[in-house]
């Protein structure tokens, strides 16, 4: 199996098995009693397999994963690749996986959604079978058809911001444009890029929280100067404050660690992340 290969590997991160939920089956959407889900981001695991990313969350004690396009599945299927043109068997297969390692699928992004509602129901349509809570995306363009398809399936549409200059790095631009929208519709609030734009989080989390459905978590040695990923709590960035603020507004989306660094080492780290998360889902707030 893998993760007995990367145990042996990294004989220190046999401790983490120890942070899985009693080894039982999670909850859909693996809810903490904060209400929110602990997943991780695949991305953060983007060197290896989707059957080992997995694996690893399992090991690093989340819930829960959000899917993103284009990584291999790996185990039984080689180099079929995660998306729309998966086969029932591959799909089943996955599922399999996810239940046997007590994972559940929670969210699938960032991923480009086109206008034609034809091409965009096959996203929908996978993420029903998967039975998916959202769907990552900053296809704003696509707004229409995307209110209309999160209407009809009951998914929510997480509209995800990248660092400036990219089109949606402020938040002005997503709020601005889903108000009085679905409320299916809404924002994937990605900490870091917020801080790699010279924005505080917290500060942005004040005004859009209502509309956010999501996240991609992460904390970071400064605001204003670049800094790379780094367990959470031992940044600036104010992560119970900002889980507060939303959870006023009953937010109760995946929190999905996107963990940027050590990309072939991070588990460890990204398990720090996890109990971090589980700690503050025990705060009586």
């Amino acid at each position: 199996m893998f993760l007995q290969r990367l145990l042996r590997k990294f004989p220190a991160a046999s401790a983490l098995l120890a942070f899985r939920a009693n080894g039982e089956p999670v909850r859909q959407p693996a809810f903490t009693e904060a209400g929110f889900a602990i997943a991780v981001q695949c991305w953060s695991f983007k060197e290896f397999t989707l059957f080992e990313a997995i694996e690893m969350a399992a090991a690093s004690g989340a819930g829960g994963i959000e899917l993103y396009p284009g990584q291999k599945l790996g185990g039984p299927h080689g180099e079929v690749k995660f998306g729309t043109d998966l086969s029932n068997r591959e799909i089943q297969s996955l599922l399999d996986y996810l239940t046997k390692h007590h994972i559940a699928a929670l969210n699938f992004g960032v991923i480009e959604i086109p206008k034609d509602e034809t091409a965009a129901r096959k996203i929908f349509n996978l993420a029903k079978r998967l039975n998916l809570y959202g769907i990552t995306t900053e296809s704003l363009g696509s707004l229409d058809v995307l209110e209309k398809l999160a209407a009809e399936y009951d998914i929510k549409v997480c509209f995800h911001n990248h660092p400036k200059p990219t089109a949606l790095w402020h938040p002005e631009t997503i709020w601005k444009a889903i108000e009085g929208r679905h409320s299916n519709i809404g924002i994937c609030a990605d900490i870091g890029h917020w801080a790699s734009s010279d924005l505080d989080p917290l500060g942005v989390i004040r005004k859009i929280a209502p509309r956010v459905h999501s996240f991609h978590l992460k904390d970071r040695a400064s605001i204003v100067e670049p800094s790379r990923d780094q367990p959470f709590g031992t940044g600036i960035i104010d992560i119970p404050a900002i889980l507060n603020e939303v959870r006023k507004h009953g937010f109760a989306g995946n929190v999905s660690i996107e963990y940027e660094y050590n990309w072939k080492t991070s588990l460890l780290e990204i398990a720090q992340c996890v109990g971090y998360l589980r700690a503050y889902s025990k705060l009586k707030t």
